[in-house]
Protein backbone atom coordinates (compact mmCIF):
# COMPACT_ATOMS: atom_id res chain seq x y z
CA UNK A 1 0.00 0.00 0.00
CA UNK A 2 1.58 3.26 -0.99
CA UNK A 3 2.22 6.18 1.25
CA UNK A 4 -0.75 8.18 -0.50
CA UNK A 5 -3.41 5.61 -0.03
CA UNK A 6 -2.42 5.33 3.54
CA UNK A 7 -2.34 9.26 4.17
CA UNK A 8 -5.84 9.58 2.11
CA UNK A 9 -6.96 6.54 4.80
CA UNK A 10 -5.42 8.33 8.02
CA UNK A 11 -8.61 8.72 10.83
CA UNK A 12 -9.05 12.25 11.84
CA UNK A 13 -8.49 10.60 15.36
CA UNK A 14 -4.65 9.70 14.60
CA UNK A 15 -2.17 11.95 16.37
CA UNK A 16 0.01 13.05 13.28
CA UNK A 17 2.79 14.19 15.66
CA UNK A 18 3.10 11.32 17.44
CA UNK A 19 4.20 9.68 13.95
CA UNK A 20 6.32 12.98 13.10
CA UNK A 21 8.58 12.49 16.59
CA UNK A 22 9.07 9.21 16.13
CA UNK A 23 10.54 9.48 12.45
CA UNK A 24 12.33 12.58 13.22
CA UNK A 25 13.81 11.43 16.35
CA UNK A 26 15.32 8.44 14.27
CA UNK A 27 16.43 10.76 11.94
CA UNK A 28 18.55 13.12 13.77
CA UNK A 29 20.28 10.40 15.62
CA UNK A 30 21.18 8.81 12.38
CA UNK A 31 22.58 12.05 11.23
CA UNK A 32 24.38 12.85 14.29
CA UNK A 33 25.94 9.25 14.14
CA UNK A 34 27.36 10.37 10.48
CA UNK A 35 28.87 13.79 12.05
CA UNK A 36 30.18 12.47 15.37
CA UNK A 37 32.31 9.27 14.05
CA UNK A 38 35.97 10.39 13.04
CA UNK A 39 38.63 7.81 12.28
CA UNK A 40 41.79 7.99 13.77
CA UNK A 41 44.85 9.02 11.42
CA UNK A 42 46.04 4.83 11.35
CA UNK A 43 42.48 3.92 9.93
CA UNK A 44 42.01 1.59 12.75
CA UNK A 45 39.79 3.01 14.60
CA UNK A 46 37.35 5.64 15.27
CA UNK A 47 36.85 8.50 17.88
CA UNK A 48 33.76 10.87 18.34
CA UNK A 49 34.31 14.65 16.90
CA UNK A 50 32.69 15.97 20.34
CA UNK A 51 35.47 14.56 22.47
CA UNK A 52 38.16 16.05 19.71
CA UNK A 53 35.83 19.23 19.59
CA UNK A 54 34.65 20.15 23.58
CA UNK A 55 32.88 23.06 22.88
CA UNK A 56 30.47 21.16 20.97
CA UNK A 57 28.73 19.18 23.28
CA UNK A 58 26.64 21.76 24.66
CA UNK A 59 24.63 20.71 21.04
CA UNK A 60 23.63 16.93 22.37
CA UNK A 61 21.34 19.24 24.14
CA UNK A 62 19.43 19.54 21.74
CA UNK A 63 20.33 16.86 19.05
CA UNK A 64 20.19 13.86 21.67
CA UNK A 65 16.58 13.30 20.90
CA UNK A 66 16.13 9.55 21.37
CA UNK A 67 13.81 10.00 24.34
CA UNK A 68 11.27 11.77 21.77
CA UNK A 69 11.43 8.12 20.76
CA UNK A 70 10.97 6.18 23.85
CA UNK A 71 8.26 8.85 24.86
CA UNK A 72 6.10 8.13 21.63
CA UNK A 73 6.59 4.05 22.15
CA UNK A 74 5.26 5.02 25.86
CA UNK A 75 1.75 7.03 23.37
CA UNK A 76 1.81 3.91 20.70
CA UNK A 77 1.81 1.31 23.68
CA UNK A 78 -1.28 3.10 25.71
CA UNK A 79 -3.13 3.24 22.46
CA UNK A 80 -2.41 0.01 21.53
CA UNK A 81 -2.91 -1.92 25.21
CA UNK A 82 -6.23 0.00 25.32
CA UNK A 83 -7.29 -1.16 21.55
CA UNK A 84 -7.05 -4.67 22.70
CA UNK A 85 -8.75 -4.03 26.09
CA UNK A 86 -11.85 -3.63 23.81
CA UNK A 87 -11.54 -6.47 22.04
CA UNK A 88 -10.19 -8.56 24.30
CA UNK A 89 -6.95 -9.24 23.44
CA UNK A 90 -3.99 -10.81 25.90
CA UNK A 91 -0.57 -9.87 26.90
CA UNK A 92 0.62 -12.54 24.27
CA UNK A 93 -0.81 -10.63 21.33
CA UNK A 94 0.23 -7.09 22.52
CA UNK A 95 4.15 -8.46 22.88
CA UNK A 96 3.81 -10.67 19.44
CA UNK A 97 2.75 -7.46 17.64
CA UNK A 98 5.79 -5.45 18.92
CA UNK A 99 8.46 -8.38 19.03
CA UNK A 100 7.66 -9.32 15.29
CA UNK A 101 7.79 -5.88 13.79
CA UNK A 102 11.02 -4.96 15.56
CA UNK A 103 12.79 -8.04 14.77
CA UNK A 104 12.35 -9.03 11.52
CA UNK A 105 14.22 -5.82 9.81
CA UNK A 106 16.90 -6.61 13.12
CA UNK A 107 16.88 -10.50 12.30
CA UNK A 108 17.66 -9.96 8.21
CA UNK A 109 20.36 -7.36 9.50
CA UNK A 110 22.20 -9.66 11.89
CA UNK A 111 21.80 -12.46 9.74
CA UNK A 112 23.86 -10.62 6.66
CA UNK A 113 26.34 -9.28 9.31
CA UNK A 114 27.21 -12.41 10.90
CA UNK A 115 27.59 -13.82 7.06
CA UNK A 116 30.01 -11.51 7.43
CA UNK A 117 31.71 -11.84 10.66
CA UNK A 118 32.00 -15.78 9.84
CA UNK A 119 33.69 -14.80 6.26
CA UNK A 120 36.18 -12.35 7.69
CA UNK A 121 37.11 -14.88 10.38
CA UNK A 122 37.79 -17.78 8.01
CA UNK A 123 39.47 -15.41 5.59
CA UNK A 124 42.10 -13.75 8.56
CA UNK A 125 40.80 -10.44 8.09
CA UNK A 126 38.84 -9.75 11.27
CA UNK A 127 41.09 -7.46 12.48
CA UNK A 128 41.07 -3.36 12.08
CA UNK A 129 38.77 -1.28 10.81
CA UNK A 130 36.92 -4.61 9.32
CA UNK A 131 37.03 -6.04 13.06
CA UNK A 132 36.03 -2.43 14.27
CA UNK A 133 32.92 -2.43 11.99
CA UNK A 134 32.19 -5.92 13.07
CA UNK A 135 31.65 -4.86 16.65
CA UNK A 136 30.34 -1.24 16.29
CA UNK A 137 27.46 -1.71 13.68
CA UNK A 138 25.56 -3.55 16.22
CA UNK A 139 26.05 -0.62 19.04
CA UNK A 140 22.86 0.66 18.11
CA UNK A 141 20.39 -2.38 18.86
CA UNK A 142 21.08 -1.47 22.69
CA UNK A 143 18.20 0.65 22.41
CA UNK A 144 15.96 -2.31 20.44
CA UNK A 145 16.69 -4.51 23.75
CA UNK A 146 15.50 -1.81 25.87
CA UNK A 147 12.09 -0.96 24.02
CA UNK A 148 11.51 -4.65 24.14
CA UNK A 149 12.10 -4.64 27.95
CA UNK A 150 10.09 -1.86 28.27
CA UNK A 151 7.43 -3.94 25.84
CA UNK A 152 7.36 -6.81 27.97
CA UNK A 153 6.77 -4.47 31.16
CA UNK A 154 4.19 -2.24 29.42
CA UNK A 155 1.08 -3.60 30.24
CA UNK A 156 1.98 -3.29 34.07
CA UNK A 157 3.17 -0.17 33.69
CA UNK A 158 0.35 1.36 32.49
CA UNK A 159 -1.67 -0.10 35.35
CA UNK A 160 0.53 1.59 38.09
CA UNK A 161 -0.02 4.80 35.56
CA UNK A 162 -3.83 4.41 35.96
CA UNK A 163 -3.59 3.87 39.70
CA UNK A 164 -0.77 6.08 41.02
CA UNK A 165 -0.13 8.90 38.51
CA UNK A 166 2.66 11.17 37.91
CA UNK A 167 3.93 9.21 41.25
CA UNK A 168 5.37 6.19 38.66
CA UNK A 169 8.17 8.63 36.94
CA UNK A 170 8.77 10.70 40.10
CA UNK A 171 9.72 7.20 41.94
CA UNK A 172 11.81 6.17 39.16
CA UNK A 173 13.66 9.17 38.76
CA UNK A 174 14.52 8.96 42.91
CA UNK A 175 16.02 5.26 42.18
CA UNK A 176 17.65 6.44 39.10
CA UNK A 177 19.22 8.91 41.46
CA UNK A 178 19.90 6.24 44.19
CA UNK A 179 21.62 4.54 41.69
CA UNK A 180 23.58 7.53 40.52
CA UNK A 181 25.41 7.83 43.79
CA UNK A 182 26.18 4.24 44.14
CA UNK A 183 28.01 4.86 40.61
CA UNK A 184 29.84 8.52 42.26
CA UNK A 185 30.84 6.38 45.10
CA UNK A 186 32.62 3.50 43.36
CA UNK A 187 29.39 1.01 42.69
CA UNK A 188 29.27 0.34 38.98
CA UNK A 189 27.25 -2.86 39.10
CA UNK A 190 24.09 -1.41 39.76
CA UNK A 191 23.88 1.36 36.95
CA UNK A 192 22.52 -1.13 34.22
CA UNK A 193 19.15 -0.38 36.49
CA UNK A 194 19.32 3.29 34.99
CA UNK A 195 18.35 1.62 31.72
CA UNK A 196 14.98 0.74 33.33
CA UNK A 197 14.67 3.91 35.51
CA UNK A 198 15.78 6.61 33.06
CA UNK A 199 14.31 4.99 29.74
CA UNK A 200 11.21 3.43 31.43
CA UNK A 201 10.60 7.03 33.03
CA UNK A 202 10.31 8.73 29.60
CA UNK A 203 8.58 5.59 28.04
CA UNK A 204 6.19 6.50 31.68
CA UNK A 205 5.49 10.11 30.17
CA UNK A 206 4.30 9.06 26.82
CA UNK A 207 0.96 7.32 29.07
CA UNK A 208 0.82 11.17 30.16
CA UNK A 209 1.02 11.83 26.20
CA UNK A 210 -1.94 9.62 25.04
CA UNK A 211 -3.59 10.51 27.93
CA UNK A 212 -3.68 14.24 27.22
CA UNK A 213 -2.16 15.30 30.52
CA UNK A 214 1.39 16.26 29.12
CA UNK A 215 0.10 18.37 26.13
CA UNK A 216 -0.66 20.86 29.06
CA UNK A 217 2.31 21.12 30.70
CA UNK A 218 4.92 22.34 28.22
CA UNK A 219 6.47 25.04 29.71
CA UNK A 220 6.88 23.92 32.94
CA UNK A 221 8.41 20.86 31.94
CA UNK A 222 11.04 22.82 29.64
CA UNK A 223 11.75 25.29 32.24
CA UNK A 224 12.24 22.76 34.76
CA UNK A 225 14.06 20.28 32.83
CA UNK A 226 16.61 22.69 30.89
CA UNK A 227 17.08 24.19 34.33
CA UNK A 228 17.80 20.62 36.11
CA UNK A 229 20.19 19.97 33.43
CA UNK A 230 22.10 23.08 33.97
CA UNK A 231 22.55 22.83 37.34
CA UNK A 232 23.48 18.66 37.23
CA UNK A 233 26.24 19.65 34.54
CA UNK A 234 27.70 23.11 34.72
CA UNK A 235 27.19 23.38 38.70
CA UNK A 236 27.06 19.53 39.63
CA UNK A 237 29.04 16.49 38.89
CA UNK A 238 27.47 15.15 35.87
CA UNK A 239 29.36 15.41 32.17
CA UNK A 240 27.86 18.36 29.38
CA UNK A 241 27.82 15.85 26.73
CA UNK A 242 24.21 13.95 26.82
CA UNK A 243 26.11 11.34 24.21
CA UNK A 244 28.73 8.59 25.88
CA UNK A 245 32.37 10.26 25.06
CA UNK A 246 35.89 8.11 24.74
CA UNK A 247 37.97 8.49 27.48
CA UNK A 248 35.18 9.90 29.62
CA UNK A 249 34.95 9.26 33.67
CA UNK A 250 31.51 9.03 33.16
CA UNK A 251 28.57 8.67 30.70
CA UNK A 252 25.08 10.16 31.06
CA UNK A 253 24.33 7.66 27.95
CA UNK A 254 25.87 4.68 28.41
CA UNK A 255 23.83 3.57 31.14
CA UNK A 256 21.69 6.82 30.92
CA UNK A 257 22.01 9.22 34.29
CA UNK A 258 19.72 11.49 36.00
CA UNK A 259 21.40 14.00 34.02
CA UNK A 260 19.98 12.57 30.85
CA UNK A 261 16.98 12.11 32.44
CA UNK A 262 16.44 15.52 33.43
CA UNK A 263 17.19 16.34 29.66
CA UNK A 264 14.05 14.42 28.74
CA UNK A 265 11.94 16.27 30.52
CA UNK A 266 13.24 19.23 28.93
CA UNK A 267 13.31 17.81 25.50
CA UNK A 268 9.76 16.77 26.21
CA UNK A 269 8.54 19.79 27.10
CA UNK A 270 9.67 21.57 24.35
CA UNK A 271 8.37 19.18 21.94
CA UNK A 272 5.12 20.00 23.98
CA UNK A 273 5.23 23.57 22.99
CA UNK A 274 6.02 22.87 19.23
CA UNK A 275 2.70 20.35 18.83
CA UNK A 276 0.40 23.21 17.81
CA UNK A 277 2.07 24.20 14.86
CA UNK A 278 2.99 20.96 13.47
CA UNK A 279 0.30 19.75 13.96
CA UNK A 280 -0.88 21.96 11.72
CA UNK A 281 2.07 22.24 9.22
CA UNK A 282 0.88 17.89 9.32
CA UNK A 283 -2.01 18.64 8.06
CA UNK A 284 -0.93 19.40 4.32
CA UNK A 285 -1.24 16.16 2.23
CA UNK A 286 1.94 16.46 0.86
CA UNK A 287 4.00 16.99 4.04
CA UNK A 288 1.81 13.82 5.88
CA UNK A 289 2.39 11.51 3.18
CA UNK A 290 5.94 12.47 3.56
CA UNK A 291 5.77 11.41 6.81
CA UNK A 292 4.03 8.13 6.20
CA UNK A 293 6.81 7.34 3.91
CA UNK A 294 10.25 7.91 6.21
CA UNK A 295 8.53 6.37 8.84
CA UNK A 296 8.00 3.03 6.46
CA UNK A 297 11.23 3.49 5.55
CA UNK A 298 13.15 4.58 9.45
CA UNK A 299 13.65 1.21 11.50
CA UNK A 300 15.33 0.07 7.91
CA UNK A 301 17.57 2.90 7.76
CA UNK A 302 18.19 3.30 11.78
CA UNK A 303 19.84 -0.67 11.34
CA UNK A 304 21.64 0.09 8.15
CA UNK A 305 23.19 3.60 8.89
CA UNK A 306 26.51 2.64 10.33
CA UNK A 307 26.76 -0.10 8.09
CA UNK A 308 26.98 2.54 4.81
CA UNK A 309 29.85 4.93 7.24
CA UNK A 310 32.05 1.39 7.33
CA UNK A 311 31.38 0.59 4.46
CA UNK A 312 32.99 4.38 2.83
CA UNK A 313 35.88 4.11 5.46
CA UNK A 314 36.87 0.58 3.94
CA UNK A 315 36.69 2.04 0.61
CA UNK A 316 38.58 5.29 1.33
CA UNK A 317 40.51 4.67 3.96
CA UNK A 318 42.57 7.22 5.81
CA UNK A 319 44.70 9.79 4.22
CA UNK A 320 42.96 9.70 0.99
CA UNK A 321 40.73 12.85 -0.43
CA UNK A 322 37.50 11.86 -0.07
CA UNK A 323 35.50 13.77 2.94
CA UNK A 324 34.46 11.11 5.70
CA UNK A 325 35.79 12.74 8.40
CA UNK A 326 39.29 13.09 6.87
CA UNK A 327 39.34 16.37 5.28
CA UNK A 328 41.20 18.92 7.77
CA UNK A 329 41.16 18.47 11.89
CA UNK A 330 37.74 18.15 13.22
CA UNK A 331 36.17 21.49 13.66
CA UNK A 332 38.00 23.90 11.53
CA UNK A 333 36.49 24.92 8.29
CA UNK A 334 37.53 22.72 6.32
CA UNK A 335 36.16 19.54 8.30
CA UNK A 336 32.72 21.45 8.44
CA UNK A 337 32.53 22.65 4.63
CA UNK A 338 33.21 19.14 3.29
CA UNK A 339 30.33 17.88 5.99
CA UNK A 340 27.78 18.16 3.52
CA UNK A 341 29.82 16.05 0.90
CA UNK A 342 30.46 13.29 3.63
CA UNK A 343 26.27 13.21 4.55
CA UNK A 344 25.28 12.96 0.96
CA UNK A 345 27.92 9.96 0.46
CA UNK A 346 26.53 8.31 3.91
CA UNK A 347 23.13 8.58 2.92
CA UNK A 348 22.90 7.61 -0.44
CA UNK A 349 24.87 4.10 0.37
CA UNK A 350 22.37 3.90 3.62
CA UNK A 351 19.40 4.43 0.84
CA UNK A 352 21.08 1.71 -1.12
CA UNK A 353 20.75 -0.44 1.67
CA UNK A 354 17.09 0.62 2.88
CA UNK A 355 15.95 -0.09 -1.04
CA UNK A 356 17.25 -3.97 -0.48
CA UNK A 357 15.79 -4.61 2.54
CA UNK A 358 12.76 -2.37 3.42
CA UNK A 359 10.34 -4.99 2.50
CA UNK A 360 11.13 -6.39 5.89
CA UNK A 361 10.22 -3.51 7.30
CA UNK A 362 6.52 -5.12 7.69
CA UNK A 363 4.86 -7.75 9.20
CA UNK A 364 2.02 -9.45 10.48
CA UNK A 365 1.94 -10.98 13.75
CA UNK A 366 -0.44 -14.60 14.40
CA UNK A 367 -3.18 -13.63 17.04
CA UNK A 368 -3.90 -15.93 20.11
CA UNK A 369 -0.78 -17.29 22.56
CA UNK A 370 0.44 -17.51 26.31
CA UNK A 371 1.53 -14.80 28.27
CA UNK A 372 4.31 -16.83 30.33
CA UNK A 373 6.16 -18.12 26.59
CA UNK A 374 5.40 -14.50 25.41
CA UNK A 375 7.09 -13.03 28.92
CA UNK A 376 9.71 -15.25 28.67
CA UNK A 377 10.50 -14.74 25.22
CA UNK A 378 10.96 -10.79 25.24
CA UNK A 379 12.97 -10.99 28.33
CA UNK A 380 14.84 -13.62 25.88
CA UNK A 381 14.94 -11.26 23.28
CA UNK A 382 15.80 -7.77 25.50
CA UNK A 383 18.63 -9.09 27.15
CA UNK A 384 20.00 -11.01 23.74
CA UNK A 385 19.70 -7.68 21.77
CA UNK A 386 21.49 -6.18 24.98
CA UNK A 387 24.18 -8.75 25.10
CA UNK A 388 24.56 -8.30 21.68
CA UNK A 389 25.07 -4.55 21.68
CA UNK A 390 28.10 -4.75 24.03
CA UNK A 391 30.06 -7.92 22.86
CA UNK A 392 29.82 -7.07 18.63
CA UNK A 393 30.17 -9.84 15.79
CA UNK A 394 34.11 -8.46 15.96
CA UNK A 395 35.94 -12.21 17.11
CA UNK A 396 32.81 -13.78 16.48
CA UNK A 397 35.18 -16.92 15.99
CA UNK A 398 37.70 -16.49 18.25
CA UNK A 399 35.25 -16.71 21.57
CA UNK A 400 35.19 -12.48 22.11
CA UNK A 401 33.30 -12.07 25.75
CA UNK A 402 31.50 -9.04 26.95
CA UNK A 403 29.77 -8.72 30.40
CA UNK A 404 25.72 -8.79 30.42
CA UNK A 405 24.18 -8.04 34.11
CA UNK A 406 27.77 -9.58 34.96
CA UNK A 407 28.01 -12.49 33.03
CA UNK A 408 30.30 -12.90 30.17
CA UNK A 409 28.43 -13.48 26.94
CA UNK A 410 29.90 -14.28 23.30
CA UNK A 411 27.93 -13.21 20.34
CA UNK A 412 26.92 -16.95 19.33
CA UNK A 413 25.19 -17.14 22.84
CA UNK A 414 23.25 -13.94 22.34
CA UNK A 415 22.29 -14.37 18.96
CA UNK A 416 21.14 -18.02 20.51
CA UNK A 417 18.98 -16.27 22.85
CA UNK A 418 17.22 -14.06 20.43
CA UNK A 419 16.59 -16.62 18.42
CA UNK A 420 14.98 -18.91 21.00
CA UNK A 421 13.13 -15.46 22.85
CA UNK A 422 11.26 -15.32 18.94
CA UNK A 423 10.25 -18.57 19.09
CA UNK A 424 8.63 -18.67 22.17
CA UNK A 425 7.01 -15.27 21.86
CA UNK A 426 6.41 -16.60 18.15
CA UNK A 427 7.58 -13.90 16.52
CA UNK A 428 7.12 -14.27 12.22
CA UNK A 429 10.97 -12.94 11.37
CA UNK A 430 10.75 -15.31 8.30
CA UNK A 431 11.47 -14.39 4.47
CA UNK A 432 8.69 -12.76 2.92
CA UNK A 433 7.26 -13.93 -0.57
CA UNK A 434 6.56 -11.40 -3.42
Amino acid sequence: MTSATLAARTPVTRDRYADLLRVASLGIVICGHWLMAVPDEDGEGITNVLAVVPVLQPLTWLFQVMPLFFLVGGFGHARALGSLERRGGGYADFVRARVTRLLRPAAVFLAVWVLLAVAAGLAGQDRGMVRLGLRTVVQPLWFLGVYLGLVALAPVMLRLHRRFGVAVPVAMLAAAGVVDLLRFHGHSQPAVLNLLLVWGGVHQLGFFYADRTLQRHGAALAFLGLGSVLLLTVFGPYPVSMVGLPGSRMSNMSPPSVALAAHSVWLIGAAMLLRAPATRWLERARVWRAVIAANGLAMTAFLWHLSAVFVLLTIFPAGTIFPTGLSGTPGTAAWWLTRPVWLAAAAALTLVFVLAFRRFDTAIPRPGGSAAPAAIGVTLCTLGIIGLSAVGLGGLLTGHKASLLGIPVTAPLTLAMIAAGAGLVGARIVVPRR
